[in-house]
């Protein structure tokens, strides 16, 4: 279950960073085309932008793995109880 959270977490993960980097792509090019005397300080804007996403980005991913690792060890050292199977019939 822990492999299967971190896969699902980190999934999440790089489609919301991708979809928010692709959505500030899309206005910062669309602001340029509707103001190009501005283009540097929104093109500065948008590079610092992404890189606060990916900056966040990167420390959701370590927080995923590092929760997903402690999943399993806490799996493995407490596991599961077998199913029980009636060896009377």
């Amino acid at each position: 279950m822990g492999i299967m959270g971190i896969g699902i977490g980190v999934g999440l993960l790089v489609i919301g960073a991708g979809y928010g980097i692709g959505r500030l792509a899309g206005a910062a090019v669309e602001a340029i085309a509707r103001q190009p005397e501005a283009a540097g300080n929104i093109r500065g804007t948008a590079i610092v932008l992404a890189a606060l996403i990916e900056g966040f980005t990167f420390f959701a991913l370590i927080v995923a793995i590092l929760l997903g690792g402690n999943a399993v060890t806490i799996e493995q050292k407490n596991p599961a109880p077998a199913a029980v199977v009636d060896h009377a019939k």
